[in-house]
């Protein structure tokens, strides 16, 4: 798994619901029961929590915004984060698959 092919999973992701409003963000994903801004914050804590493990720094909460539309953002910068951590192979790998994961999900 190449940093192009995490980003091109992120920019499908963030195409994807970049443009939504509160009520949609608020409204159930189509597994799990919950809100899709839940699912995206989820996905951005699992990506934060493997870009600390590659650096080998402590994880950390990252903070729910008051605004699900920062959630996009928030989704490309823990990513950013997990490349310039120099993660491996097998990391990118599992990355872009919770991205695609969280996609379908939506």
């Amino acid at each position: 798994m190449s940093a192009a092919e995490l980003e091109r999973a992120v920019q499908l992701l963030v195409r994807q619901v970049g443009h939504w409003e509160q009520p949609r963000w608020a409204a159930a994903a189509t597994t799990g029961n919950v809100p899709r801004a839940d699912l995206v914050h989820r996905l951005v804590q699992e990506i934060a929590n493997l870009a600390a493990d590659a650096e080998g720094q402590p994880r950390r909460t990252v903070p729910r915004l008051d605004n699900d539309l920062a959630l996009p953002d928030q989704v490309r910068v823990v990513a950013a984060d997990l490349l310039a951590a120099g993660a491996d192979a097998e990391v990118l790998a599992r990355a872009a698959a919770e991205v695609t994961a969280t996609r379908g999900a939506l």
